[in-house]
């Protein structure tokens, strides 16, 4: 897959699973992703498709990068639906 492509799907997932902010953004923690089946069925390295959704501006966390256990309480903030 290509990396647009998994960002598009991340982005899917993320309004999924997420709920909307104080701010109408949609977050989920990254626990909450990482431990879901179907994240975890459709990517294969989602802390790289987070990092380079991060780079292109569409999503927004903590940090550069999130690991299992010690970042699952970190938001991931959408910036673009």
């Amino acid at each position: 897959m290509n990396v647009d492509h998994e960002i598009s799907l991340l982005v899917e997932e993320i309004q999924r699973l997420g709920s909307k902010n104080a701010d109408g953004q949609t977050c989920v923690t990254f626990g909450v992703l990482f431990n879901d089946d179907r994240c975890a069925n459709i990517f294969e390295a989602m802390v790289g498709t987070l990092r380079a959704a991060k780079r292109k501006k569409v999503v927004t966390f903590q940090g550069e990068l999130l690991l299992q256990g010690v970042h699952d309480n970190v938001e991931i903030v959408l910036l673009q639906n």
